[in-house]
């Protein structure tokens, strides 16, 4: 390891205590207790110990090791007194900022890119997940000489930040990560195919799409798991899906649709992960709406949602999307609070409250998405043979039948249904 001090193995695995610092630098849009109080969340969802935490005040960033030397000696302090061998640093640092810090506080140092990427690699779950989650950590850690590659070869866990293989210094190969990198982007090139084949699938169908988005923790899952009655992870920690899962449900009108449940967003998302998940992503950009699920009851839920709305921008995602907000957590406010928040949303049309926990709200919220993705659904008359079972069976599957009528041997329907679905079921009967 760097700075000339060698560490055990198993130091910085779960159960590791750390230091988290808050380098304020000024013109954040949160206070630096809200930064805090989300960092210590990060590395306490892969087992960190949080032994302390600090904010400092940074006049002039230092090109060296971006806080000054008092800060330093403060920092190693806290270090030493809680016997942390970690120290968090909620921001960026250059390679040399970290390896200085390193060697100056004589603990491990991670940043907060390096942070989420350990989560991200501890939690992908599909092999789509892991080969973006590895291309991101090669990315980031491509102009950093001071780690080992060798967590190239394993198969589960994180990707050697806070132990495993790799931890005793070895010489990089930039040739190694070079090839490493590329056969990784044709592997996800593949993925990327396919995905869109399975895409071009569905539309054709086609079944609308939802896409739940929004900050991590915010309550997405559980919200899903609500929706569907399926059993997606769902925690109180950030982070706790990663990879997007897909589930048929069905509406009022709509037999089926498709929802997905998406990774959560977080400020200042690495850019190697908004890069590496743009694949995964591409299932909200194609999404005929969008549930934005909000924790209104989290103090910094406004900054939150201005987040997300900078990664679904930088994705690609179409202002004209649909999108409804889910104000979620609902349950977790009472008196005044809940009532303020019950009259705003009730003034607007683009606005649930709920809570995912308990069900309240969520029929409303069914009734909401329904009656946005059938607004361009039309009337038709049909007429069938009393013995077409099938064509009976597919209208009543794939429109809301409102009226029948047997007129002798043929029976008369009336249905309402999206266009797009009218032209199948003629493309059916030719």
């Amino acid at each position: 390891m760097s700075g000339g001090f060698e560490r055990d193995r198993d130091e910085f695995s779960r159960g590791a205590r750390a230091v988290v610092v808050y380098p304020d630098l000024g013109g954040s849009s949160r206070d630096a207790e809200a930064r805090l109080e989300e960092t210590a969340g990060l590395a306490e969802a892969i087992g960190v110990v949080v032994a302390d935490r600090v904010a400092l005040r940074i006049r002039t960033p230092r090109a060296a090791t971006l806080i000054g030397a008092g800060q330093i000696e403060e920092l190693a302090a806290r270090a030493r007194m809680e016997e942390a061998g970690l120290v968090v640093v909620d921001g960026s640092l250059t390679p040399i900022q970290q390896r200085n810090l390193e060697t100056a506080l004589e603990t491990k140092v991670i940043d907060r890119t390096g942070l989420i990427l350990e989560i991200f690699g501890e939690r992908a779950a599909t092999a789509e997940g892991r080969l973006q989650v590895e291309l991101a950590h090669l990315d980031y850690q491509s102009g950093r000489l001071v780690r080992s590659w060798t967590h190239l070869e394993r198969q589960r866990g994180g990707f050697g930040f806070l132990g495993g293989p790799g931890e005793t210094q070895i010489e990089a190969d930039r040739r190694l990560i070079r090839d490493r990198m590329a056969r990784l982007r044709r592997e996800l090139e593949q993925v990327t195919r396919t995905r869109g084949l399975h895409r071009e699938r569905r539309q054709r169908a086609p079944w609308p799409v939802i896409a739940l988005v929004g900050y991590t923790n915010a309550g997405k899952s559980t919200l899903f798991n609500r929706l569907t009655g399926a059993h997606v992870m769902a925690e109180d920690l950030l982070f706790a899906t990663l990879d997007p899962t897909l589930r048929q449900i069905s509406l009022p009108g709509i037999d089926k649709a498709i929802l997905s449940d998406t990774v959560g967003f977080v400020s200042e998302l690495p850019t190697q992960l908004v890069a590496a998940f743009q694949a995964t992503l591409e299932e909200v950009v194609s999404a005929d709406l969008l549930i934005h699920v909000r924790d209104v009851a989290h103090p910094d839920t406004a900054a939150q949602k201005a987040d997300v709305e900078g990664v679904l921008a930088d994705v690609g995602v179409s202002e004209t999307t649909p999108r409804i907000e889910a104000w979620n957590k609902l349950d977790l406010l009472h008196g005044e609070a809940r009532s303020e928040l019950l009259d705003e949303a009730a003034r607007r049309d683009d606005v649930v409250a709920l809570s995912a926990l308990n069900g309240e709200g969520v029929d409303e919220l069914i009734r909401h998405v329904a009656d946005l993705l059938t607004q361009g659904h039309q009337r038709y008359a049909i007429a069938l043979d009393a013995g077409d079972g099938a064509g009976a069976a597919w209208l009543h599957a794939n429109g809301e039948v409102l009226d029948q009528q047997v007129e002798g041997d043929r029976v008369r329907y009336e249905v309402r249904m999206a266009p797009a679905v009218h032209e199948r079921f003629l493309s059916r009967q030719g």
